[in-house]
């Protein structure tokens, strides 16, 4: 075997193979061997016709054919041995000449990472500070949480709740048809919609009403974009929201372990911390990552960018229930591949910044131990509640494992560099 190599962009290698006419003896005989056992030559019992005589039967292409499907794999195998490559993925094999036998095969290889001076990157923690602004939002947020909604004989206001009956049609096609449907009076409200709650407003139970309004120009269905539907409408009931005081009592009735509006507010409080200090050094990892790979040279073959994108996908169907993908791509109205292109993007990103992250704890040789992995097993189980079982079994994959390792690692690469950029 002759082999003669060249590195192509995209972090790939193109591997040119020359069978020795040896080789592909060997190759021939093979086949002559297993086929003649199979073939049905006449003149001679199965299994004793000469190979001349086969190859005359059969003709010498579909010797040809299947014996390069035993050699060029057996080939490209000991060609990436001799040379040393270690591939991330399948060879694209190109026969460019057939007798002797003469291939390509282009393979995607190991990832060039090259780290600039992570060491002079400084950033500036973001501050956190709650102030009472904010705790006031969320004791807002906490009050709306406890609305009661109750019956009045008025007629319908901004704000209020109305149980109504509506039919929308467009060209006398029912579009829409809710019956006993609890409807949100809001300025904001664009369902069905825009305008559509400001002419329920001034009605009152009983009523009845017709109306038209537009559809959006930009409406993510085509066939309804800027057309009229004409909605019938009565309603049976208006309700009025009452919001609960501010005072100790309804603190108490929020917290076990609160007694008055001053300890709930004190609660609050740590609660936002707590969330903004999260935020805060999330958006400070997030940054000095950013920063590292800016300064990196960085090339990696289009393969790793495509698992990860199988990864993610799996990720949302799992996380949709296990929702068939087929399904879920037609009430998106998308395709595979136009799917996979929206994901692609942030699968690229991840890769550069998983690949960035692996070369830093190979620097700093940082190690994760067999411990750290149990240790982290044992809290995702822990935290599996009534999917304990299901999250045991799924970790216990020697490549979930792995998987888990690299995590950690690269977990252990991004604190290091946290603290090199804050100090």
């Amino acid at each position: 075997m002759r082999i003669s190599s060249d590195k192509i962009e995209g972090c790939q290698m193109s591997l040119n193979i020359e069978a020795e006419p040896e080789e592909m003896e060997r190759a021939l005989e093979g086949t002559y061997r297993r086929l003649v056992k199979q073939a049905v030559v006449p003149g001679f019992r199965k299994g004793k016709a000469p190979r001349p005589m086969l190859e005359r039967h059969l003709g010498r292409t579909a010797l040809l054919n299947d014996a390069w499907d035993r050699l060029v794999p057996e080939l490209y195998e000991q060609a990436v041995k001799e040379q040393g490559i270690e591939v991330f993925g399948q060879p694209q094999v190109e026969v460019t000449q057939v007798d002797p036998l003469i291939f390509r095969a282009t393979v995607p290889v190991r990832p060039v990472v090259e780290l600039g001076d992570y060491h002079a990157i400084k950033v500036t923690p973001e501050v956190v500070e709650i102030t009472g602004d904010k705790i006031d939002e969320a004791l807002e947020r906490l009050r709306r949480t406890q609305v009661v909604w109750e019956p009045v004989e008025r007629e319908a206001r901004l704000g209020d709740l109305v149980g109504l009956y509506v039919e929308g049609s467009i060209e006398g096609k029912i579009l829409l048809d809710k019956e006993s449907e609890w409807y949100h009076l809001s300025a904001d409200s664009k369902a069905p919609v825009p305008g559509f709650a400001g002419q329920v407003v001034g009605m009152k139970a009983g009523d009845e009403k017709e109306f038209a309004l537009p559809f959006p120009e930009d409406h993510a269905n085509p066939e309804l974009a800027g057309k009229d539907c004409l909605f019938k409408v009565s309603i049976s009931e208006v309700k009025e929201e009452h919001l609960p005081e501010l005072n100790d009592e309804f603190a108490k009735s929020l917290e076990q372990d609160v007694e008055t509006m001053d300890q709930l507010r004190e609660k609050i409080a740590g609660s936002l911390k707590a969330a903004a200090d999260s935020d805060a050094r999330n958006k400070l990892e997030r940054q000095v990552v950013e920063a590292v790979v800016g300064q990196a040279d960085l090339e990696f073959p289009a393969v790793l960018v495509e698992r990860e994108v199988d990864r993610m996908v799996h990720q949302q169907m799992m996380a949709l229930g296990g929702l068939d993908i087929d399904e879920y791509l037609k009430l998106r109205n998308l395709t595979r591949e136009q799917y996979r292109d929206q994901l692609r993007p942030v699968a690229e990103k991840r890769v550069a910044n998983a690949l960035i992250l692996k070369k830093v704890a190979e620097e700093e040789k940082m190690e994760v131990s067999d411990s750290e992995v149990d240790a982290e097993v044992g809290r995702r189980v822990e935290n599996g509640g009534e999917d304990a079982k299901r999250v045991q079994e799924a970790l216990s994959s020697p490549e979930a494992r792995e998987s888990l390792r690299d995590d950690l690692l690269a977990r252990k690469a991004i604190d290091l560099l946290v603290r090199i950029a804050t100090t």
